[in-house]
C-alpha cells in the first residue's frame, strides 16, 4: 500500500530484548508509522504508530554505545544502534515528525456519506475568487510590460538629448579653446545628475524591500546543504520574491533569489531539494523535510511552475490523499462519530421529531477534515497572489513615478537645447 511507502530509511540494529541480542536491518518511517525490518528474514521486528511515542532519547548501553531509544505507549522501550549516517540525524527526523503530530489518526475523515455542501461551497467560492486574482495578475503582467517598454523609450530620448547636448557644447564652445569644448559646465551638470540618480535609486530600493520580503509561509523543517548525512531543524521560509533557509534561532543561513533557483526537485510531499546552479564553482543545493511541506508545496508550485520537478519516488504517495490515515488501531470512523454523538450534551426532553435532526446535526459537521485541508491550501495560494499582484502594483507605483520624473526631464532638456539653438542662429 502506497501509505506504506517509508518517507525516509536508515540502516542499524534493533534489540531484540526476547532474544537478548542485536538484529540488522532497516529503520523507516512512513507517514503513520515507525517500522525497523530485519535485513536477513524480512519480517517486521518492530512496528508502532507515531501517536503512541512518549519521548525519543539518545542514550548508550552496555551492549553497544550511541542508541536512539523509542518510548511506546505502555512502557515499552525500543533500541537501535549502529545507525546510518549517525544517531543525531535519525534523532532529528522522528522528532521533528513526532512533535508536528503530522500523522494524527484522527485527521482523516473517511466514508463518502460525510461530505457537507456547506464545505464544498467554501472551496467554490474560494476557487472563484482565485480564478478572478489570476486574471487580475494577467492584466497586471501586461500593463507592467507596458509601462517597462515607455521607460525603454524615454531611456532612448535621454541618449539622444545627451548627445545634442554634446553637440550644442561643441558648437557653442569659443573659437580660441583649442579642446572643442568647455569642462566646468558638464562637470557640475554631472554632479547634479549623479545626485539626482543616486537619490531616485535609494528611494527606489527603500520602496522594492518593503513589498518583496513579505512572508507567505514557514513552515519547521529538518534542514541538510548536500546530501542527507547532516539533517539538522530549521525553517523555510517562502517570501514574495526569494526562499529562506533558517535555524532554529530564527537566523539566516541563506537565501535563495526567486529568478536563482534553477530547480525544485520533489522526493516526496515531505521532502524537496532547491537548487542554484553554478558554472565553474559547485552548486548550492538544501534539502527540506518537513510534516507540513504540503502546506508550502501549494505556493512553491505556483510560484515556480516551470522549476518543479516530480521524482520517480514522487509517484508512491499519489494513490493516497497527503493527509494521514487512520490505521486500523482504536475506534474506525463511524465508532468515532458515534461516541461524539454520546458525548454531546441533549436536552433531556426533545419534541417528537426534533431529535432525528438533532442528531444529523451532530453526525454532519459542516466542513469535513479533508475539506479544510483543501480550503487552508486554496487560501495559501489566494494569499500569494494577493502578495503578488501588491508587489506588482508598488513596482508599477515606482514606473509611474520614474516616467514622470523622466518625461518632466526630458522636456526641460527639450526647451533648454531649443533656447540654445536659437541663440545659435
Amino acid at each position: 500500500m502506497s501509505r506504506d511507502v517509508p518517507i525516509h530509511s536508515w540502516s542499524g540494529s534493533y534489540y531484540i530484548n526476547s532474544e537478548k541480542r542485536w538484529e540488522n536491518g532497516t529503520l523507516s518511517i512512513t507517514r503513520t508509522m515507525v517500522r525497523f525490518v530485519s535485513s536477513q528474514s524480512k519480517e517486521s521486528l518492530a512496528g508502532f504508530r507515531l501517536s503512541r511515542i512518549m519521548d525519543i532519547k539518545m542514550e548508550s548501553s552496555s551492549f553497544i554505545f550511541s542508541t536512539l531509544t523509542v518510548l511506546e505507549e505502555g512502557n515499552v522501550k525500543h533500541w537501535f544502534g549502529s545507525l546510518k549516517p549517525n544517531r543525531v540525524v535519525v534523532y532529528n527526523v522522528l522528532e521533528h515528525f513526532w512533535r508536528e503530530r503530522l500523522l494524527s489518526p484522527n485527521s482523516e475523515t473517511r466514508g463518502a456519506e460525510c461530505k457537507p455542501s456547506k464545505g464544498r461551497e467554501l472551496i467554490n467560492l474560494v476557487a472563484g475568487s482565485q480564478r478572478r486574482m489570476e486574471d487580475t495578475g494577467v492584466v497586471l503582467s501586461n500593463q507592467g510590460e507596458q509601462f517597462d517598454n515607455m521607460m525603454q523609450g524615454l531611456e532612448k530620448i535621454d541618449s539622444d538629448l545627451g548627445v545634442a547636448d554634446k553637440l550644442l557644447l561643441e558648437l557653442e564652445s569659443p573659437s580660441w579653446w583649442p579642446f572643442g569644448k568647455l569642462p566646468w559646465k558638464t562637470q557640475q551638470e554631472a554632479k547634479a545628475e549623479d545626485a539626482a540618480r543616486a537619490a531616485a535609486a535609494a528611494a527606489s530600493a527603500a520602496g522594492k524591500g518593503s513589498g518583496r520580503n513579505k512572508v507567505i509561509a514557514s513552515i519547521p523543517a529538518v534542514v541538510t546543504k548536500g546530501g542527507t548525512s547532516d539533517l539538522k531543524p530549521g525553517c523555510l521560509v517562502v517570501l514574495v520574491s526569494s526562499l529562506e533557509v533558517r535555524d532554529t534561532n530564527c537566523q539566516l543561513i541563506h537565501r535563495f533569489e526567486r529568478n536563482e533557483i534553477d530547480e525544485i526537485r520533489v522526493h516526496s510531499p515531505y521532502e524537496i531539494t532547491v537548487r542554484q546552479r553554478f558554472i565553474g564553482k559547485p552548486d548550492i543545493c538544501y534539502r527540506f523535510l518537513s510534516a507540513k511541506m504540503p502546506e508550502a508545496m501549494s505556493v512553491l508550485d505556483m510560484q515556480y511552475k516551470k522549476k518543479v520537478e516530480f521524482t520517480s519516488e514522487y509517484a508512491a504517495f499519489k494513490a493516497t490523499p497527503v493527509s494521514s490515515p487512520s490505521g486500523t488501531e482504536g475506534p474506525n470512523w463511524n465508532e468515532g462519530l458515534l461516541q461524539k454523538c454520546q458525548d454531546t450534551e441533549l436536552p433531556l426532553e426533545v419534541p417528537a421529531g426534533e431529535l432525528s435532526q438533532l442528531q444529523v446535526h451532530v453526525l454532519q459537521p459542516s466542513v469535513s477534515q479533508a475539506e479544510a485541508q483543501e480550503l487552508k491550501q486554496m487560501l495559501m495560494q489566494l494569499k500569494n497572489l494577493a502578495l503578488e499582484a501588491e508587489t506588482e502594483l508598488e513596482r508599477q507605483d515606482e514606473v509611474l513615478d520614474d516616467l514622470t520624473s523622466s518625461t518632466d526631464r526630458a522636456t526641460m532638456h527639450i526647451e533648454k537645447h531649443t533656447c540654445r539653438m536659437k541663440r545659435l542662429l
